[in-house]
């Protein structure tokens, strides 16, 4: 009685958790405040840390939460806060909402189209069993650590040359920069 009860409840939560995200998703095409929009993608990524933790990834939950949030998007809110962005009084909505919303559209589609044929199978698993936490570290740490790396180093490079632009613009408006 109460595996079935947890069970129909952690289904619930799974729809909760895609609907969350897809809202915040789709409020980040809609707001036009760069710092709004960084709440709304930080809310999303939440929110699929939350769909791998209910389907039982979670590894990928935590790696979602610490690094996508706790790292990447503190580092993009303050970038937001250094560039000090003014939104111009003007348009309501972002100039990408029409693409954003054919998108979206084609991506229900697709999804409604798979829906109605059926979902697919899972993939059979290999011989040596399931993928686990410590194939998953071992490929990361062989394969994919440069590529980690050097997103870092774009990063740091993306910050400087903003800062570097930002630099200039004060100059040619006759501003004197800070620091």
């Amino acid at each position: 009685m109460i595996e079935n009860l947890l069970q129909h409840l952690d289904g619930f939560l799974i729809v909760v958790f895609s609907l969350s995200a897809a809202v915040s998703a789709s409020l980040m095409i809609f707001l036009r405040q760069p710092m709004r929009v960084a709440v709304a993608l930080i809310s999303t990524m939440i929110f699929l840390g939350g769909v791998y933790g209910l389907l039982g990834v979670h590894f990928i939950a935590a790696f979602q939460v610490l690094i996508y949030v706790g790292a990447v998007m503190v580092f993009m809110v303050y970038v937001i806060m250094l560039l000090e962005v003014r939104e111009a009084l003007g348009a309501v909505y972002s100039k990408l909402l029409w693409p954003g919303l054919v998108g979206f559209a084609l991506l229900v589609g697709a999804m409604g189209i798979s829906l109605w044929r059926g979902l697919p199978s899972a993939p059979p698993t290999s011989a040596g069993g399931s993928f686990g936490i410590s194939q998953f570290a071992a490929s990361f740490l062989n394969e994919y650590w440069l590529h980690f790396e050097l997103t870092s180093v774009l990063l740091v490079a993306a910050v400087v040359a903003a800062l570097a632009v930002i630099r200039v613009s004060r100059r040619s408006a006759g501003k004197a920069p800070h620091g």
